[in-house]
């Protein structure tokens, strides 16, 4: 286990104290097989023991990041001064680590990383498990992706790109990520946008962007989609061509409309968010929303967004359970428009 520490002041959360007072402590089992997170108890002590924040990827990728962002916030910031663990369970694009963390049953010390992409992996992967068996606490940060060109491309605009795209789909070759996932849909959604039929989408996933980047500077796909961060040292070195974002505003320093502005009606965002186990009680559910709300607000984590080029994404409790199921419905039709899943 990787730990991030601190040794801030306890906060309490007073407001829950009185209906907190006759809760029995729950036990739970650590999420990351040791000696974890331990029980529940009431609202009023939470957190009464250490934060276990289960990534359920590898190292190094987003899920990752978010997961040790949000340890740090939490301690630095002094939010907590119990302490927040980092662990990882990598495969099936994060099912697997879901499948083991719902074991958690009834501990609000043990919180998980979700986001779009694993909405649209359960699906994929007809998971027993889904987001339905977790406890959704927050909504927190959105990556937008971005619309490049290799830098040399006759294609100036998305509006010039889209124009060809229309009148030969299968001539313009998209690079992106893994099929099914944010880079694909969008791409299925500008396609829906002027009409082409996902169907004759020539689109070529690669796992990252230490595939993506070579095969866009090389030619061999005619534009990409991914996350701006990962194109950005190409852009700022000219090798690429920015041409637009998937954001529903402008994003301040970036110098390329959304694709909104650029005249068609498509946005998304790559979201990512935190949920407890199930079986958490009203009190301490609203326990552990308070401690991530004040984690939101800490300049530790003001700071982490604008490195990281995150967009202030906060959505909590019973909006975000309904934003959730909002996402299920709109991937498992494009999904199923794309022929991924029947």
């Amino acid at each position: 286990m990787i730990s991030t520490r601190g040794s801030k002041k306890q906060r309490t959360y007073t407001a829950l104290a009185a209906v907190a007072a006759g809760l029995l402590a729950l036990t739970g089992c650590g999420g990351n097989g040791g000696g974890g997170g331990g029980g529940g108890g009431t609202a009023e002590e939470y957190p009464s023991a250490s934060i276990e924040i289960m990534a359920p990827a590898d190292p190094g990728g987003g899920y990752d990041q978010t997961a040790r962002s949000i340890a740090r916030a939490l301690t630095e910031g002094g939010v907590i001064e119990t302490g927040a663990d980092v662990y990882n369970v990598p495969g099936g694009s994060g099912t697997i680590g879901l499948t083991q963390f719902v074991q958690n049953s009834g501990d609000p010390h043990q919180l998980m990383v979700i986001g779009k992409i694993l909405v649209g992996a359960i699906q994929q992967t007809d998971s027993q498990v889904t987001l339905e068996n977790t406890t959704p606490i927050a909504r927190l940060t959105a990556e937008y992706d971005a619309i490049v060109v290799p830098a040399d491309s006759e294609y100036q605009t998305l509006e010039q790109l889209m124009e060809a795209f229309k009148a030969d789909p299968g001539s313009i070759a998209w690079g992106g990520g893994s099929v099914g996932g944010v880079d694909q849909i969008l791409v299925a959604q500008l396609a829906d946008a002027v009409g082409v039929e996902v169907a004759d989408l020539n689109y070529i996933p690669y796992s990252g962007g230490g595939e993506l980047t070579p095969a866009i500077l090389s030619g061999d796909v005619e534009a990409a989609a991914s996350g701006l961060a990962e194109f950005q040292d190409q852009i700022d070195a000219g090798e690429m061509r920015l041409l637009a974002v998937s954001s529903e505003k402008p994003i301040e320093g970036v110098d390329a409309p959304t694709i909104i502005d650029a005249g068609y009606d498509v946005s998304i965002a790559n979201w990512r968010g935190l949920v407890a186990p199930p079986e958490i009680s009203d009190e301490q559910r609203e326990a552990v929303i308070g401690m991530i709300e004040e984690m939101a607000g800490t300049q530790q984590w003001q700071e982490t967004l604008e490195s990281n080029n995150w967009d202030d994404y906060l959505l909590t409790g019973d909006e975000f359970s309904e934003y959730i199921q909002s996402e299920d419905k709109t991937i498992t039709q494009t999904l199923t428009n794309l022929g991924i899943i029947e």
